[in-house]
């Protein structure tokens, strides 16, 4: 049996979680785009979800590496666990922790590429608000000049 079953076992339901929030992602993607508030907001949830999830298993996948690594005497990082397992087995850790570092690298910039894409929706926003203000006060500035007390007294007699 492996010594690193249970790090490698976390690491592919990482894999696996990381493949499901990308899928999600490229849908708020697709709907930030779109414009598509109501989608964007169902969403959400899930990928809150599933980032939690991944948090979770990434806390579990360095306690372990951390215990894997003392009882190997190994220093506490990849290196120091690669270079004290058998080579095959090194090397299969190695494999597997390449690409869940690939796999997070990607996650991330779909999630930078997602947070520019609603902070750019927010400026337009932010924008297209402070032309209504400005032009609402214009409006405003023209109608003080205009008797409007006079206007409801004699509408009143």
């Amino acid at each position: 049996m492996p010594k690193t079953k249970e790090l490698q076992g976390l690491w592919w339901d990482w894999l696996s979680t990381s493949e499901r929030l990308l899928r999600s992602l490229y849908e708020q993607t697709a709907a930030l785009t779109l414009r598509d508030a109501e989608r964007v907001e169902r969403i959400q949830p899930e990928l809150d979800g599933m980032l939690h999830k991944m948090r979770e298993i990434d806390e579990r996948a360095a306690k372990s590496a951390k215990e894997l690594a003392e009882s190997l005497g190994a220093t506490p990082n990849l290196r120091g666990l690669v270079g004290c397992l058998e080579k095959a087995e090194g090397q299969q850790l190695q494999a597997l922790a390449n690409r869940v570092t690939v796999a997070a690298r990607n996650v991330q910039h779909v999630l930078d590429k997602n947070r520019a894409l609603i902070e750019n929706e927010l400026r337009y926003v932010n924008g297209t608000i402070a032309l209504i203000a400005k032009v609402a006060g214009e409006q405003k500035q023209g109608f003080e000049n205009t008797p409007t007390a006079a206007i409801l007294v004699d509408h009143a007699a």
